[in-house]
């Protein structure tokens, strides 16, 4: 037989570099949930313990959300059969409505600790370290300041399981994830319950987590997906898929364990040889038992790692007497070791690639030219806004139709037909989530682009605003006309010419 086609290339059994190149894949469930503790796990310590992990996970967490994701709700006036005028009226009071619930922590999270803007911060960090992440909506009393009864909990990925699994105690790698419900007969992936059509149906939470060192009896609770009257979620599900057929998420560092390891690893080494080669050490060897140290104590004792007497520990300006017999061979570290910059960029460049954060951007090295260091900048910068696309539609837009649901029943707001008909609904829940900018590296020429771009019709200056600061065009010119205002009723001119010089006639 003669190969041919892929059989003479990547599928190739014969040719020597392809041999040992034994790849298989399952299912999603197995390939992914089967692993996906152990991800989880070399993940969060890498992010505890690796500075380019931790720069990966918190670089995406500060550009994607930053402070939060604030909410601009931007109704469809004219299905709604509204003027601008009174859609801006009802868009304000709105946004001053929603602050009342989202700036207030014990409001808006089940656990008091945090507000919507900083639950944001933790569920982004927990679902690029974890894979995903799940907010449970709950319900508790209004109060007097606190008018709604809605709250979110944010819950880990590890309490999201499924109840038969063999469960503490037992290594990661013989945890079952594959289970059943007895009562209906729909299986269960990790924890996510799915009915024969494929379709979500509910998620398993456990009451702790799986490596907890004094457990409690493990119990689990169903929580359905949906209400079964209102379609409205019973919980928010924070992932992004890679595969048909995928309930759960993989961890964002999943393709780099491996080199972000070895980089810790090779990191440390080099920073151990070179404060090993910083101490002053002397050795010294004697014929004649030693009855007690002639110069000075070794280390003081209470900076002594170890007391055996077999020992010797090196330190700054250290003595240390030989025992008969004894001698010392040391070798030259030579460090630090003038390569290894170089080495470091050139894995973190990959690991980066892999992650859609250039390296600039990962280590926080601006070293090159303008447009080198701008054309990371813009690449990195769309990861970040498909991210945050993502983000807003699993987790804030859901929270707000929640909230903004429960604000219209409650009559604290005014949205006729909202319960009516799904398209008006649609049309009342129109929002926008403002969060950080791009940033610019020269805004002298990014504000001019900006200029020329609104000039020739190529963009708005309501897009521009965003673009530049995140800020809203008409809420900008609203507020430079009270300031005008202001300057003119002070007698100080409001605008003075190229040179900096006000006009004579207005002194």
């Amino acid at each position: 037989m003669q190969n041919k086609g892929y059989s003479d290339a990547g599928a190739s059994y014969r040719k020597k570099a392809l041999k040992g190149f034994t790849a298989q894949s399952g299912s999603p469930h197995e390939d992914i949930d089967w692993n996906n503790a152990t991800l989880r796990q070399r993940g969060r310590i890498l992010t505890m313990s690796s500075p380019v992990a931790k720069s990966a996970v918190v670089t995406n967490r500060t550009n994607v959300v930053g402070t939060g994701l604030r909410l601009k709700s931007r109704i469809d006036y004219k299905l709604l059969g509204m003027t601008p005028e009174q859609a801006a009226a009802w868009q304000n009071a709105t946004d001053a409505e929603f602050a009342l619930w989202a700036e207030n922590k014990h409001a808006c999270d089940a656990t008091g600790v945090n507000d919507f803007y900083a639950m944001q911060q933790l569920a982004l960090a927990s679902w690029l370290a974890s894979g995903d992440c799940f907010a449970v909506v709950q319900a508790e009393q209004p109060t007097l300041f606190s008018p709604y009864s809605l709250r979110l909990h944010i819950i880990e990925a590890d309490r999201i399981c499924t109840k038969y699994a063999l469960h503490s105690g037992t290594p990661v790698m013989m945890r079952i994830t594959d289970g059943k419900n007895p009562e209906n007969g729909n299986a269960i992936y990790d924890g996510v319950e799915v009915s024969r059509s494929g379709a979500i149906v509910a998620y398993w939470i456990c009451n702790q987590y799986p490596d907890e060192l004094l457990p409690k009896p493990s119990e689990w609770t169903r929580v359905e997906a949906y209400g079964a009257e209102t379609g409205l979620p019973n919980i928010l599900h924070i992932m992004d898929s890679e595969r048909p057929d995928q309930y759960r998420g993989v961890s964002y560092l999943a393709p780099v364990i491996e080199p972000l390891l070895q980089l810790r690893r090779y990191t440390e080494s080099e920073l151990m040889a070179a404060v090993i080669e910083s101490f002053f050490t002397v050795w010294i060897q004697k014929e004649a038992p030693a009855a007690g140290m002639p110069f000075n104590e070794p280390i003081p004792q209470d900076e002594q790692i170890s007391d055996d007497e077999n020992e010797y520990e090196m330190g700054p300006g250290v003595v240390n007497v030989l025992q008969n017999g004894e001698t010392i061979n040391s070798t030259n570290p030579t460090r630090p070791n003038s390569g290894f910059d170089a080495f470091m960029k050139a894995i973190t460049t990959q690991v980066g690639a892999a992650l859609e954060v250039p390296a600039d951007l990962l280590l926080k090295q601006f070293n090159s030219s303008y447009s080198a260091s701008r054309a990371a900048m813009l690449e990195a910068w769309k990861a970040f806004k498909m991210r945050r696309t993502w983000f807003v539609s699993d987790f804030c837009q859901p929270a707000y139709a929640l909230w903004l649901t429960e604000a219209v029943a409650r009559g604290r707001i005014a949205a006729p037909g909202f319960f009516n008909d799904p398209r008006i609904r649609q049309a009342w829940l129109g929002a926008d989530w403002i969060g950080p900018t791009q940033g610019q590296l020269d805004p002298l020429k990014e504000i001019q682009a900006e200029q020329m771009a609104n000039e020739n019709g190529y963009s708005t200056r309501a897009q521009s605003a965003m673009r530049l600061n995140g800020t809203q065009y008409e809420q900008n010119v609203e507020v430079l006309q009270r300031e005008n205002a202001m300057l003119q009723a002070a007698n100080v001119p409001a605008e003075t010419s190229k040179g900096g010089t006000a006009d004579a006639e207005t002194n």
